[in-house]
């Protein structure tokens, strides 16, 4: 009986240890095998520039790291941050918390244009109920912003101030977004559905075709926030 309890009782304390999660901002050997690369380490902001290409010093005011992840806070001026790698196939992985009526996003494939300045993909982050662009659907979460809406009906997505899962898939011209481990949207770069979505949108008139450059950085907005950021990743496809 009491080889019995003791058995037991090992089995119990082995539990914990089998299903922790890993760690805030670092990579798990699985995602180290399959060659993830961590943008983020919960205390530097190492990896990142401003937009004139100088890195990001967080400071208050600015960008700051709290409690392990890169926020903005309300008012801040942390102007838009990019990664110092362009990335083409690559999946992207982020979680991110944000207050009532916030609205922001991140951009992928950011690229100077002959014609319209630097601009990028968003992939949209919003407070759905009470941020101030939530009129159309193009501009609500997981949309790639002002060209295609996400699927409604697919989005689970936890309230302000409670964490939420981002994921982005670019291979060649497809793309997938996904949120809380949930496809919201996928479209295919040149098609006939993306190609009236641009002409539609505010990148309507920019050159070359928006979002159909190869490869560009990847940016965090400053959109007068506020929104904090953690574990995130990249890997090339």
């Amino acid at each position: 009986m009491k080889k019995l309890l003791l058995i037991a009782l090992m089995g119990i304390a082995l539990v914990p240890a089998f299903g922790q999660k890993s760690k805030d901002n670092t990579l798990t050997k699985k995602e180290t095998s399959q060659h993830w690369k961590l943008l983020f380490d919960g205390l530097t902001t190492t990896g990142w520039v401003n937009g004139d290409g100088s890195p990001v010093t967080a400071a208050p005011g600015g960008w700051v790291i709290a409690d392990g992840a890169l926020t903005l806070k309300k008012d801040a001026k942390g102007g838009d941050i990019y990664t110092t790698d362009e990335y083409g196939d690559f999946e992207f992985t982020a979680d991110f918390n944000i207050e009532p009526g916030t609205n922001t996003g991140i951009k992928y494939f950011c690229y100077k244009y002959d014609k319209g300045g630097n601009l990028g993909c968003e992939f949209q982050i919003i407070d759905d109920v009470l941020g101030e662009d939530n009129k159309q659907p193009n501009h609500l979460l997981g949309s790639l912003y002002d060209v295609l809406p996400p699927i409604e009906a697919n989005k689970k997505v936890n309230p302000p101030g409670k964490w939420n899962t981002i994921r982005i898939v670019a291979k060649g011209k497809n793309i997938q977004h996904w949120v809380n481990g949930i496809k919201v949207l996928e479209y295919t770069r040149g098609s006939k559905e993306y190609l009236d979505g641009v002409a539609k949108s505010k990148f309507s008139k920019v050159e070359p075709v928006f979002g159909m450059v190869d490869k560009g950085r990847i940016q965090l907005q400053d959109h007068h926030g506020p929104v904090a950021f953690k574990n995130i990743k990249v890997r090339v496809l």
